[in-house]
């Protein structure tokens, strides 16, 4: 008789352990999942030409976390997203068409941040702001430029862009020339002279250019 009452008391023991343990180790499973990102890189452009040195750098952690430490070389195809950096070595040429029709194009030893990029092509407040260390530039200015903000940002000055094709050249020690590429007829363009500027030269620039160049707007 006792031993049947110590054993009746050991199985109401083990299922009260039973009962109670899937709780907590459901809750230590829930606690040890990794938390789930979901907040994509916006996606801004695609690269459509690319030869010799060209990186592309994702500061972006969606983004570059299945990537190696140091970007891989840049290719036909590969996309760009907000916050790019994108360097063209001493050989390096890229080409880069984006969401909104502007194409730019970054010859050798240029460096280029897309710091801001806001499109819908339904909407009337638009902006870009793309930062320009040192390098030439040559772009044509697509629907934001049109319908919005478009700002490109120099060790100079920054411009707003209204639609025009300029050419920019920034030399190591910060200077900046401004050309603009003006249509002739519907095939050619030519080049107006490049003018040199510097930050303390930016309130001529304002009536020489096309392009509207102001500080810190």
């Amino acid at each position: 008789m006792r031993n049947h009452l110590i054993v009746q008391l050991l199985e109401s023991f083990v299922l009260a352990l039973v009962t109670l343990a899937p709780g907590p180790m459901l809750a230590q499973t829930e606690r040890a999942q990794p938390a789930v990102q979901n907040s994509p890189a916006s996606f801004i452009g695609t690269v459509v030409t690319a030869t010799g040195s060209v990186t592309i750098e994702h500061p972006s952690a969606v983004v570059q976390a299945a990537l190696s430490d140091q970007p891989p070389q840049a290719k036909v195809g590969d996309r760009v997203y907000l916050g790019d950096v994108v360097q063209t070595g001493a050989d390096g040429r890229v080409g880069i068409n984006f969401t909104d029709g502007t194409s730019f194009n970054l010859s050798s030893n240029a460096k280029m941040a897309m710091t801001e990029f806001v499109y819908d092509p339904n909407g009337k407040s638009n902006s870009t702001l793309f930062k320009l260390a040192n390098g030439t530039f040559t772009f044509v200015a697509g629907n934001i430029a049109k319908t919005g903000d478009m700002k490109i940002d120099t060790p100079a000055a920054t411009m707003g862009i209204r639609g025009t094709t300029p050419r920019i050249e920034i030399s190591d020690d910060g200077t900046v020339r401004f050309a603009t590429l003006v249509e002739e007829g519907k095939s050619k363009l030519i080049r107006k002279p490049a003018t040199r500027a510097v930050p303390q030269s930016e309130q001529n620039l304002h009536h020489r250019f096309n392009p509207n160049i102001c500080r810190g707007c």
